[in-house]
């Protein structure tokens, strides 16, 4: 059955690791405590700050307690949702600003545009929130490329290492699991989407091997019609 849709990580696969860590979190480390503060009374702000009282079993947190909870989870990259959707909210006014433009390698946006024009559907998953995952194709440093996705996931549908998260995908999607290829750095999240009964292929950026799947180094390598 031939691949229809192509389901692509970001940190690592699209983007650089370094961008991440060296440039999003510290932006959101930095901006999130004044955010949380000036903003808790707003209802996306508040819905995510009772989240956050919820994951962390303290009900009674003020608002400088939770700011304290969430730099912890920073600190500890800890994937909690309600900490990816408030770092989603500072990012976003840091792309508006122009304070930040999303890092896309050029071998993935070339690669992307040419799979689109050539009819495959492209999806994001990724442990960051869907709003933080268009900020970072809608304001990347190659212009929007928003336009070339059907569709985002994030934690919502799941951990990225458990095949029920890839199950669940699939349904959204509305294909079989065979005609879709996944992308992604990680072997475990590669052996999660197999077990789902999806195509995988590795990326290895720096070289190496991710055992037990195809694996490359660029997105030019990458031919979906030979999966």
């Amino acid at each position: 059955m031939p691949i229809k849709a192509i389901l692509t990580d970001i940190e690592g696969t699209t983007s650089a690791v370094s961008f991440v860590f060296d440039v999003l979190f510290p932006y959101a480390a930095r901006h999130l405590p004044d955010f949380v503060r000036q903003h808790a009374a707003r209802a996306d702000v508040a819905e995510q700050l009772d989240a956050v009282r919820r994951d962390s079993n303290e009900p009674e947190s003020n608002v400088e307690r939770i700011v304290e909870i969430l730099l912890g989870w920073i600190a500890e990259d800890r994937k909690a949702t309600p900490l990816k959707a408030l770092q989603g909210m500072v990012w976003a006014q840091g792309y508006q600003g122009g304070q930040l433009k999303g890092h896309v390698y050029p071998d993935a946006v070339e690669a992307l545009k040419r799979w689109h024009q050539h009819g495959y559907q492209l999806f994001v998953y990724s442990s960051g929130s869907i709003q933080a995952q268009k900020l970072i194709f809608g304001c990347s440093e190659a212009g929007d490329l928003s336009a070339l996705f059907s569709g985002y996931f994030d934690t919502t549908s799941g951990p990225k290492r458990e095949a029920q998260s890839y199950a669940r995908i699939t349904q959204a999607i509305g294909l079989e699991p065979e005609q879709i290829l996944f992308l992604s750095d990680i072997v475990e999240e590669l052996d999660a989407a197999r077990t789902a009964g999806m195509a995988t292929c590795g990326l290895a950026r720096e070289s190496g091997e991710l055992s037990g799947h195809v694996t490359v180094d660029s997105f030019a390598r990458i031919d979906p019609t030979t999966f």
